[in-house]
């Protein structure tokens, strides 16, 4: 390759890697708060010009050919024009592009400690004498640009730093031997960090060659995968041959799902529990939620062996119980076999979709998937009493025993699959074929395509920490996320990650682990922050920096008891500091609200950074701080005082932001605000209920038609409760006209008075909260009297009518009675039976005498 075209190739990468992925908006190290100033834009600006450069450079050199003992590349890349000096300096000053401008956001500041936990790039002076009498010691705390300028050493300035110490780095592995390889370096490093400043430190990844690689085969056995099950019987050969030009130390293990053995997934008629296949299939094994088939081995004999023992069970609904066999695969480590040095596989095959979390409420099952092993006999043994895992679960699981699943699923599942790898990390989806003769091919592309992508990341990190990595390989992911990715990485290969660690809150020595998924290596980083001055001070009781009566702590006087004081200067005597200092709080608050000292008792003010004086009693007034227009305080048209805008003439508000003016409040009639608001800033403030913009109408109000009736009562028709003191009570408030039509355009009010008649009026509201005109109709619609005849009349009718309904009714009770008793009667008449007999009194007319000698001859 010729040097211009090597010299092309790094320009290349260099646009790459600098201008487009690291710019300022990914770069983690250029913080985005308001505190810091970033220039996102010059790099980008800068990149334009470097892509120009490059292929002017491609046109007017790209062909040349150098001997490279005389040139280097390097050299023609600064002797070849102007553009390509810039593009050097431009490469080596990445960092100057995506510089912050160094600010210090002091809120409250009494001492060093205060000052280095308010932002990383404040410090503190702890030079004496420099601050003047009466002058706050937050004046001490600043950039150290901006003390350095007021007379302040480099010496003298406290400014904690970030440290880190790296206490375990074993070198890389290169190949695997029986020994325990190394993939992540460093293994274990401390930091001690300031608040809001980011450290970074190199994290280097190789992949070891021959790595190892424990395989579990998960099969789903329900009646729909028979075809599937014949076929891996006869996969076991090609499967450990493709295992083994992987790596020699592969193994490989068995295990079968269908699900739980309860309805309504499973029939569970003792008959269908123990054959759940159709009567025509002759092999068939009983209904099982999960079975552990065979652990895992490099014996392929044994494998042949347990997969062709196995047959086919059966359920009955579509969903199989998937998550429940993988989350006991992943659980159940040492029952499975899985080995500490290895690359751990799951392999899923299905043809179905799965159940989850909440599932098992449809069989009664309530109790929650607690991620335990329950294995009895190699059987789930709590299938049928817990529920189905969640997704999440099931992600944190596989990812806390660095397990890879690789779903095998036919095409009608994809999309399914799909959507489930997305949630678990370091995952594969393959599409298994009708009678899954490809998934030995299916199962070498999913672990290539999982080998090759590198995923670094981080368990639960301590509050108000964030931690972001920026790969540092041939083909990165995104810098600057909460985790790098490499991917296209070979066997061999060694890869960096730049991992940018900050604090936003103290904390004591606290640590979390950094591992790359599926990887069993760790990186342990030790936590820890900067949050105390430590001052080189003077062991001196009496110093006279502090009148004799205290020590110097960091620049400020430390005073003894009986003393207080900047400098103190001031003896409490009898009554106590405690009882002293109580008079310069207000209402038990901060002592002179943090803004000035108490010096014998009084609040000696500090002045403000602009060089004004707080003022007031306890230095709660300062006249920096009122509220602004157009960035303006007070809008440019007014003083501030003690927090509060004062108007000059003709403006007002909050910020004298208004011109004093009521064009805009003012109605058709030439009200204000129709009498019912204040207009302040050219808008009506209107009271309560009444709507902007000229509060003409109030939504929330109760119904005048109803509240004003009394009124109306007893203006138009000298009636109602208010009779006897209508002028006093209404005359006021209502201007009223008794009239035969209305010309009012409001709506009508029809209401009830005490008379019962139906008064019919409209209001129309004036200006004001409670004055109305009022149209009332001359007429009311009253109920004419009831009729004294008819109502006499009408119950004489009303009690002769009920007396003949009682006659009827007795009359109809007697004649049931008799009814029923008749009925009786004649029952009874029914049943009666009379022996035949003669009477014993009658004498037959006629007698027959009997011959007692005749024969009948």
């Amino acid at each position: 390759m010729s040097c211009g075209k090597k010299l092309l190739q790094v320009l290349l990468n260099n646009l790459t890697t600098y201008a487009l992925r690291w710019s300022c908006d990914s770069d983690p190290l250029c913080d985005t708060t308001p505190s810091k100033k970033i220039y996102h834009r010059k790099l980008s600006l800068v990149a334009l010009h470097f892509l120009l450069c490059k292929w002017s450079f491609l046109f007017t050199q790209g062909s040349t050919q150098l001997s490279t003992t005389e040139q280097s590349c390097s050299f023609l890349f600064l002797k070849m024009n102007p553009c390509g000096l810039f593009l050097l300096l431009l490469l080596m000053s990445r960092n100057g592009l995506c510089q912050q401008e160094e600010v210090c956001s002091k809120s409250v500041i009494n001492s060093c400690n205060d000052c280095i936990r308010s932002g990383p790039y404040c410090v503190w002076c702890q030079q004496l004498n420099f601050t003047k009498p009466g002058e706050q010691e937050a004046a001490r705390c600043d950039t150290k640009a901006q003390l350095m300028a007021r007379g302040c050493t480099d010496i003298e300035i406290i400014s904690p730093r970030n440290t880190q110490t790296i206490i375990t780095n074993k070198p890389l592995s290169s190949s695997f031997t029986r020994q325990e390889p190394v993939q992540l370096s460093p293994q274990k490093i401390s930091l001690k960090l300031r608040l809001g400043l980011p450290t970074t430190f190199s994290v280097h990844f190789k992949r070891v060659e021959g790595y190892p690689v424990d395989l579990y085969y998960l099969m789903d056995l329900s009646y729909s995968m028979k075809d599937d099950l014949e076929n891996v019987k006869g996969l076991g050969q090609s499967l450990f041959a493709a295992l083994k030009k992987i790596t020699a130390h592969a193994q490989i293990g068995f295990g079968a799902f269908v699900d739980k053995t309860v309805l309504p997934y499973t029939n569970t008629n003792p008959e269908k529990l123990r054959r759940p296949c159709d009567d025509n299939y002759q092999q068939c094994q009983a209904a099982f939620g999960y079975r552990h088939v065979l652990s895992l081995t490099s014996k392929e004999e044994d494998f042949k062996t347990k997969v062709k023992q196995q047959f086919i069970s059966g359920n009955l609904d579509s969903p199989e119980g998937s998550l429940d066999a993988i989350m006991q695969a992943a659980v159940c480590g040492d029952k499975i076999g899985w080995r500490n040095s290895s690359t751990r596989l799951i392999v899923l095959t299905t043809d179905a979709g799965f159940h989850m979390a909440g599932d098992g409420k449809l069989a009664g099952i309530l109790e929650p998937n607690d991620e335990q092993c329950y294995m009895e006999s190699s059987i789930y043994g709590r299938s049928s009493e817990m529920d189905y895992p969640s997704v999440g679960q099931l992600a944190r699981q596989l990812e806390k025993n660095n397990i890879q699943p690789i779903f095998a699923v036919t095409k009608n599942m994809e999309d399914v699959y799909k959507k489930l790898s997305k949630m678990i990390p370091k995952s594969e989806v393959g599409v298994l074929s009708t009678n899954s003769d490809n998934v030995v091919n299916l199962i070498v592309n999913a672990y290539n395509r999982l080998s090759s992508s590198v995923t670094l990341t981080h368990d639960t990190l301590p509050d108000n920490v964030r931690v972001v990595y920026t790969p540092i390989c041939s083909n990165p992911g995104p810098a600057g996320d909460a985790k790098g990715i490499c991917n296209k990485v070979h066997d061999g290969d060694e890869i960096s990650f730049n991992v940018t660690v900050t604090a936003h809150s103290c904390m004591e020595s606290q640590s979390f682990t950094i591992s790359p998924l599926g990887i069993k290596d760790t990186l342990t980083v030790s936590l820890s922050t900067n949050c105390e001055c430590l001052c080189e001070d003077p062991n001196d009781k009496k110093h006279s920096h502090c009148r004799m009566n205290g020590r110097v702590s960091c620049g400020i006087c430390s005073c003894n008891e009986g003393h207080v004081g900047q400098f103190c200067e001031c003896a409490v005597g009898e009554k106590g500091g405690q009882s002293l200092r109580s008079t310069c709080q207000r209402q038990n608050g901060t002592e002179c609200e943090g803004r000035g000292d108490c010096v014998c008792g009084r609040c000696r003010c500090h002045t403000t950074e602009s060089g004004k004086s707080y003022h007031g009693d306890f230095c709660e007034c300062d006249d920096e701080h009122c509220e602004k227009y157009k960035n303006k305080l007070c809008g440019g048209n007014g003083r501030c005082i003690c927090g509060k805008c004062n108007c000059g003439s003709g403006f007002e508000g909050s910020a004298c932001q208004c011109a004093v003016s009521d064009v805009g409040c003012r109605t058709l009639n030439n009200s204000v605000c129709f009498g019912r608001g204040t207009c302040k800033c050219n808008r009506c403030q209107c009271k309560e209920g009444y709507q902007r913009p000229h509060c003409q109408q109030c939504l929330g109000c109760p119904d005048p038609c109803q509240t004003k009736l009394n009124c109306i009562e007893c203006l138009g028709f000298e009636s109602g409760p208010f009779k006897k003191n209508c002028t006093v009570a209404c005359s006021q408030s209502i201007y009223h006209e008794m009239v035969d039509h209305f010309l009012l355009t409001s709506k009508p009010c029809q209401q009830k008075d005490s008379e019962g008649c139906w008064v019919t009026f409209k209001l129309e509201q004036l200006v004001g909260e409670d004055n109305y005109k009022a149209e009332i109709l001359k007429q009311r619609v009253c109920p004419e009297p009831p009729s004294v005849i008819a109502i006499i009349g009408g119950s004489i009718a009303a009690v002769a009518l009920i007396g003949i309904m009682l006659l009827m009714l007795i009359k109809l009770l007697i004649y049931m009675r008799d009814l029923k008793e008749f009925r009786k009667f004649e029952n009874e008449k029914k049943k009666s039976r009379w022996a035949e007999a003669d009477n014993p009194l009658f004498k037959n007319a006629t007698t027959t005498v009997a011959n007692p000698t005749f024969t009948g001859e």
